[in-house]
């Protein structure tokens, strides 16, 4: 997804829910490079591991609906 800057700045400072989502979906980006940083994972962290990942991508589905309609409004 190519952000325009400017855009997710405003959408940033004028929308909670898209700030909520943004920050955990950075929270979960962590969670998942840690455990790919891990050498051995336990079939539990596995697990874990891919419950962040689909819980990142769908804030980051959430998040672009949200970009486009910033976007769409201004056009």
């Amino acid at each position: 997804m190519d952000i325009n800057p400017a855009l997710l700045e405003k959408v940033s400072k004028e929308n909670t829910e898209f700030r909520e989502l943004y920050e955990e979906h950075s929270n979960l980006k962590q969670k998942v490079e840690a455990f790919n940083k891990t050498k051995l994972i336990t079939p539990e962290q596995e697990v874990e591991k891919k419950k962040h990942q689909k819980q990142k991508l769908s804030l980051k589905d959430r998040m672009e609906k949200i970009l486009s309609l910033y976007e769409e409004a201004t056009h």
